[in-house]
C-alpha cells in the first residue's frame, strides 16, 4: 500500500514552496542592502561631480548679476 498523505497539509506544502520560489527570484531582482545602493549613489555623486569639475563652458549662474549674454 502506498503512504497515506494528508491533502490539506500537502497543498499547504506546495503553496509554501511556489512562496519560497517566488521569494528567492525577487531577491535576485531586488535585494540589494542598504549598504550597496548607499555605495552606488555615492559613486554616483561622486562622477558627476568629478565631470562638472572639468567642464569647460560652465552654465551661467543667473544670481551672479552678470549682465552678459
Amino acid at each position: 500500500m502506498g503512504e497515506v498523505v494528508n491533502l490539506r497539509q500537502a497543498r499547504k506544502r506546495a503553496a509554501r514552496s511556489a512562496k519560497d520560489e517566488k521569494a528567492a527570484a525577487n531577491r535576485a531582482l531586488f535585494g540589494r542592502s542598504s549598504a550597496s545602493k548607499e555605495k552606488v549613489r555615492r559613486e554616483t555623486e561622486r562622477d558627476v561631480a568629478r565631470l562638472d569639475g572639468h567642464r569647460l563652458d560652465r552654465p551661467r549662474d543667473p544670481t551672479s548679476g552678470d549682465a552678459t549674454d
